[in-house]
């Protein structure tokens, strides 16, 4: 089993930037892929980013391509997004996910965060 605590939300004015971690408990995260999704107010939940196991390996949704990066620190089991350039359309709960499969879909992800809320202001 794995444990997944998210942090790093708050309110930020668009253009600015967060950083979310995602810290794990359990058996240890670096045997798995990990990855970010949001779910903004009356949408479903959407993917966001991914990385592999060894963190040589990271995919994006075209959404966050040059603004969102996502990266790992397995000594830590902790994994991050540092998100620049801050959208109101951002504003989402953002959850960690990890699994043994590495892609876009929830399926693939078997353990999840109970999520942070990113909330950007225009």
């Amino acid at each position: 089993q794995v444990q997944l605590v998210e942090s790093g939300g708050g309110l930020v004015q668009a253009g600015g930037s967060l950083r979310l971690s995602c810290a794990a408990s359990g058996r240890t995260v670096s045997s798995y892929a990990m990855a970010w999704f949001r779910q903004a107010p009356g949408k479903e939940r959407e993917f966001v980013a991914a990385i592999t196991l060894s963190g040589h390996n990271t995919y994006n949704v075209d959404s966050v391509k040059g603004r969102f990066t996502i990266s790992r620190d397995n000594t830590k089991n902790t994994g991050y997004l540092q998100m620049n350039s801050l959208k109101p359309e951002d504003t989402a709960v953002y959850y960690c996910a990890s699994g043994v499969r590495f892609g876009s879909l929830e399926q693939m992800y078997d353990y999840w965060g109970q999520g942070t809320q990113v909330t950007v202001s225009s």
